[in-house]
């Protein structure tokens, strides 16, 4: 499976339980990633995807998605699912929120190594990041 998630850069995923995700760009560039491939994810994070063509939505997601596929999580754990991980994208807000949740998959040389980063513009931050670690 390849994980995509948005982080703060203390790894954070949620504050006061809401997601850290919400940004008009950063979605329109999750769905290039994709390639038009399935997106997995749930019935939470869809509503902001809007009617797009490759969204498939279980609350069970992280399971239906196969090697291979995208999935795109906004709330941890995720460290369950680690092993079937093969690819992380992150996207990146650039700054530290006080965040709740956090991703509980080790980003770390060694386990996980940055193969490609590249900032782009968001529509709430000036700056987003996109990081791709791989095994």
């Amino acid at each position: 499976m390849i994980l995509i998630v948005c982080l703060d850069d203390k790894n954070g995923m949620a504050f006061n339980r809401r997601r850290q995700s919400q940004d008009a760009l950063a979605r329109e560039r999750i769905l290039s990633l994709t390639g038009g491939a399935p997106l997995w994810m749930n019935a939470y994070s869809a509503r902001q995807f809007g009617d797009a063509p490759n969204i498939r939505v279980e609350e069970d997601f992280l399971q239906k998605a196969g090697p291979g596929e995208y999935a795109f999580a906004e709330f941890p754990p995720l460290s369950p699912i680690a092993k079937a991980v093969e690819r992380i994208y992150v996207i990146r807000w650039n700054r530290a929120y006080p965040a709740d949740a956090k991703l509980d998959i080790p980003l770390k040389e060694g386990l996980w190594n940055l193969a490609e980063s590249e900032d782009f513009p968001g529509s709430s931050h000036e700056k987003l990041t996109l990081e791709i670690y791989q095994r």
